[in-house]
């Protein structure tokens, strides 16, 4: 089965599906470093090519930079650098005010030495409140850096199109733009699928699946509330009440299984193919800890949706509209229901110590 890819830039080649890291990150149950570094090679041989990170998950950029360095040692340069590390510079929100140019280079520093890489492919910014500090100025260190060879690309996340804008009039090149985007939260259709097209910046989607909220293991099953030890899944529980009721979502679900038996896959692999048909597309993250779900990823490469499907989906969608607003609005009202769930100081002094990953 051939994995669809996708170019950003010119020498910027991604797999269409790329494996999310946020999920080692130690918030979604039991890591087993030496496991993940391991079952990260069963991606690359099969084509997921593409791995995304961020400096405040933590322990993940270490865990790829234990893997680059072993293929590395053990296969050559040429298979080690068929990987393609995509990470975010996040800034603390209570550093935004103060944070010096030297210190966002030395995060780049940080990445770089805990990647195991040379120069960083994508790096994606985001800044937590655009009224404090100067961003533009920051993103401008980003733009020396790629002049000094450390990183290669840049993209945002969590960004509507009037911030990027301002970076991109700034004389940024912005090549991508990474957003929720699932059937649950259709936000980024509403404006920036054309702004994408016009502005040159395509999408990378988080939260196809919901946080596993949009496969089968959910079919049928009762309203869970709101009580979860996972964040994420408090996260995406929200995200399923802006939708519609729980009812409304086991419809979904239903059809989604009914469209997946006769194609003969998943209703995760039908709820990923269509956000891979949503104009601007040009990748979606699958969470992954481990290979053992590798299989079924794969089968999104393998499937068509018609217009059958297509109209289907189409129809129950429009029963529901989901999340409204620009993208990330709501989870950037820190005072509201989906903002008061996230971590906002997560980045540790960037120049402390870098320490590896434990492989064991």
């Amino acid at each position: 089965m051939t994995v669809e890819t996708a170019d950003l830039r010119p020498n910027h080649r991604i797999s269409r599906v790329i494996k999310g890291g946020w999920q080692l990150a130690g918030d979604h149950g039991e890591v087993r470093p030496a496991d993940a570094i391991a079952d990260m090679e069963a991606f690359l041989d099969a084509g997921i090519t593409t791995f995304d990170c961020a400096d405040i998950y933590k322990g993940v950029e270490e865990m790829i930079g234990h893997f680059i360095a072993d293929v590395r040692k053990r296969r050559g340069a040429e298979v080690a650098d068929r990987v393609m590390v995509h990470t975010k510079l996040v800034p603390d929100l209570g550093r935004l005010a103060t944070i010096r140019p030297d210190e966002v280079e030395a995060i780049v520093d940080r990445s770089l030495k805990r990647l195991q890489i040379d120069r960083i492919p994508l790096v994606q910014f985001f800044w937590w409140d655009m009224t404090q500090g100067n961003p533009v100025e920051v993103l401008g260190v980003l733009k020396d850096c790629q002049a000094k060879g450390k990183i290669a690309n840049l993209g945002t996340t969590n960004w509507d199109c009037p911030d990027m804008d301002r970076f991109i009039d700034a004389g940024l090149d912005v090549v991508s733009a990474q957003v929720q985007y699932s059937l649950l939260d259709r936000r980024p259709a509403a404006t920036m699928a054309a702004w994408g097209q016009r502005r040159d910046v395509q999408i990378l989607c988080y939260g196809t699946l919901a946080g596993g909220f949009l496969t089968d293991g959910w079919l049928g099953k009762p309203d869970p509330g709101f009580e979860f030890e996972n964040r994420s899944l408090i996260k995406y529980r929200l995200v399923i009440d802006e939708f519609g009721p729980w009812d409304k979502f086991q419809e979904l679900l239903r059809l989604l299984k009914s469209i997946g038996d006769r194609h003969g896959v998943a209703l995760s692999t039908i709820a990923t193919r269509w956000v891979l048909d949503q104009p601007q597309v040009a990748a979606a993250i699958v969470g992954a800890r481990y290979a053992r779900h590798l299989p079924k990823t794969l089968e999104v490469f393998g499937v068509t949706l018609d217009a059958a499907d297509h109209a289907a989906i189409s129809a129950l969608l429009a029963t529901a509209p989901g999340p409204q607003g620009p993208v990330y609005a709501l989870e950037g009202d820190r005072s509201g229901r989906h903002g008061r769930i996230m971590k906002f100081n997560l980045n540790t002094n960037p120049n402390d110590q870098v320490h590896g990953a434990k492989a064991g």
